[in-house]
């Protein structure tokens, strides 16, 4: 059960000012607008979620923070994000950035989802017409003060966190237990409502560990997770620093804080997949894989589309899905 209780959480993360970042925001409007008939890239390649192990931790980057997962038979989706754009929603269109890689799997593909986790309400995170294409079998976990943002959806059974809360959920599978932990980030939609919280995630199940950053700059919070236990894998974000470093961390300091953990393996998520900053498309993960040159067999996946199965002890060979990285 979530623990009642609320925090005094640390100031919202302000968005940046000053011409840098006016010229920011004015670049990416202009490419917003102008944009409508850029194709979108395909994947690098399509994740098979049916062949998935229930026996095994799997899962697949599908673009952006979205990440699927199969965790002993508990199937869980983060941040989802599944449409050509994301922004305001507009009568048969919608106002914000366009993808430039398609996600991996469409909605369609997916498998029965027990999971949803939200990290904040920032639209490239929390899309309302992704989250309405899904019925109220599938439970959400979503961040302080947020819930309100769903209420146009068919979810019946939504649960929000506060930090160093925990909610244990019962599915076919088995239980899994969910502790929201403090990011370094901000929660507004809009201007006004810098009242809703932000979150990252600790996912633990059968003695296995997973960090869910969502969004962060460099924080020391994760060095607090290594009280739970040995983590497994740390799907962090790699992007967006150029100019919001002051909430987005660099590629470097996602290793620093997936290494704070204590982390086996990382996952680079964030890039890619939208526009939303001046670093070029691909200098977030080739900067992730040199900040891991010494140990690169921890870099669980680097492009959109793999699939990544975790080594269990003792070490067995791990047959690879299509288009899966090298695990050990």
């Amino acid at each position: 059960m979530a623990v009642l209780r609320y925090q005094v959480h640390a100031p919202q993360q302000p968005i940046p000012r000053g011409s840098r970042v006016r010229r920011w925001l004015g670049h990416l409007v202009r490419e917003w607008t102008l944009e409508s008939w850029r194709p979108i890239a395909p994947a690098f390649t399509k994740p098979e979620p049916s062949k998935w192990n229930n026996a095994q931790l799997t899962l697949a980057w599908l673009g952006h923070s979205t990440v699927l997962m199969n965790v002993f038979g508990v199937t869980i989706l983060t941040d989802p994000v599944l449409f050509p754009r994301v922004g305001i929603r507009l009568p048969g269109f919608t106002v914000g950035p366009k993808r430039l890689t398609a996600p991996a799997l469409r909605f369609d593909d997916l498998p029965h989802i027990d999971l949803i986790l939200l990290s904040h309400a920032h639209f490239d995170h929390f899309d309302l017409r992704t989250l309405s294409c899904f019925d109220d079998t599938t439970r959400v976990i979503t961040a302080r003060a947020t819930i309100d943002l769903l209420k146009r959806t068919r979810f019946s059974n939504v649960t929000e966190l506060d930090w160093d809360e925990t909610k244990t959920l019962s599915a076919d599978a088995g239980d899994i237990e969910i502790t929201a932990f403090a990011v370094k980030h901000w929660g507004a939609r809009t201007q006004h409502d810098i009242h809703r919280g932000y979150n990252g995630y600790l996912i633990e199940r059968r003695g296995h560990r997973i960090i869910f950053a969502g969004d962060t700059a460099m924080s020391e919070n994760f060095a607090a997770l290594r009280r739970h236990g040995p983590i497994d894998v740390a799907i962090m974000p790699i992007s967006a620093y150029n100019p919001c470093i002051q909430s987005h961390g660099t590629p470097e300091q996602a290793v620093q804080m997936a290494n704070a953990a204590g982390a086996r393996f990382i996952v680079p998520v964030h890039h890619q997949t939208f526009r939303l900053s001046f670093e070029p498309f691909r200098e977030p993960i080739e900067r992730f894989e040199a900040a891991l040159s010494e140990t690169p067999k921890r870099m669980a996946l680097r492009e959109i589309g793999e699939t990544f199965v975790l080594p269990l002890e003792p070490r067995l060979s791990v047959r690879r899905a299509p288009g899966q990285r090298p695990s050990s």
